[in-house]
């Protein structure tokens, strides 16, 4: 029985003694879908209107260029997941963002990213505060930091629905950072953090994760996250980030990802409300 499998046989019990229902497991099947779904510590609600305002893709109805610029990503990263190079890709489903320095831009391009994939009709999308260091992921959410990946690692909740929550957009679960730890490095370099990226790649075939990373250059944890990660998108800010950071944020990471790079805060015309944000995409295996 997977860890997966025996927090929801867990969970499930739970229910039953105490007359509670089963809450939705961020997995999306609905033979779990009530539990979460009525249970406050587990459904979170974004602050929808900040994010707007500050150049996140809240569907509002409108039709932005950024949010055209978000999906030439991910159709390129779905491809990589769901298509033909799936097969040639360990994890192909795992997905690190990261950036060669911090202040990139990186978890930006990595809640935009989470934001367009739960738009797609038969994909849902897991976001990950895996920047264990300095955590931004439910800050820029507008949401309290909340039990995360750390606690679990250092099993202080041995279940891992403790630290998936429901959120407000139907299609998009998050997993915290949790409280900082200064053995955050062997944490994710444990047995017990590769058996749960496991889990998570295989256990639901329609779901993308999305790991939000601490910069590339001088930071040890986002170099073991990469070897559970099928892919890897790296941000690069426009006439800041050099080619030699470029290339020494790269020069490590396993050979086998598949590698994107993300231009972020390209010039554009002042009349272009997004026009401090553009993005290339390129890939190689």
């Amino acid at each position: 029985m997977s860890i997966i499998e025996k927090a929801l046989a867990k969970q499930q019990q739970k229910s039953l003694e105490t007359s509670v229902k089963v809450a939705q497991y961020p997995s999306g099947e609905e033979v779990v879908k009530e539990t979460f779904a009525t249970s406050p510590k587990n459904e979170l609600i974004l602050d929808k209107i900040g994010l707007a305002e500050r150049g996140y893709l809240i569907d509002n109805g409108t039709r932005k260029s950024i949010k055209d610029e978000f999906r030439q990503i991910k159709r390129i990263l779905l491809n990589n997941a769901f298509g033909n190079a799936a097969k040639t890709l360990h994890h192909s489903n795992l997905i690190m963002v990261s950036s060669a320095k911090p202040n990139e831009g990186k978890t930006f391009v990595a809640i935009n990213l989470a934001l367009s994939i739960a738009l797609e009709q038969d994909k849902t999308v897991l976001l990950i505060d895996a920047d264990v260091l300095r955590p931004s992921v439910m800050r820029e959410l507008g949401i309290e930091e909340q039990l995360g990946i750390i606690d679990y690692l250092l099993g202080k909740t041995e279940q891992v629905s403790d630290i998936i929550y429901n959120t407000d957009i139907d299609k998009l679960k998050l997993i915290p950072a949790g409280k900082l730890h200064h053995l955050s490095n062997e944490l994710l370099a444990s047995e017990k953090m590769a058996i749960l990226a496991n889990e998570l790649a295989n256990r639901y075939p329609d779901r993308i994760v999305i790991f939000d990373c601490p910069p590339l250059i001088g930071v040890t944890e986002t170099l073991v996250l990469a070897n559970l990660m099928g892919q890897a998108l790296i941000v690069v800010e426009e006439s800041k980030t050099s080619i030699v950071d470029i290339q020494a944020a790269t020069e490590h990471l396993n050979e086998n990802l598949a590698l994107g790079l993300v231009l972020n805060k390209a010039i554009r015309s002042h009349k272009d409300l997004y026009g401090y944000y553009g993005y290339g995409y390129g890939t190689q295996n």
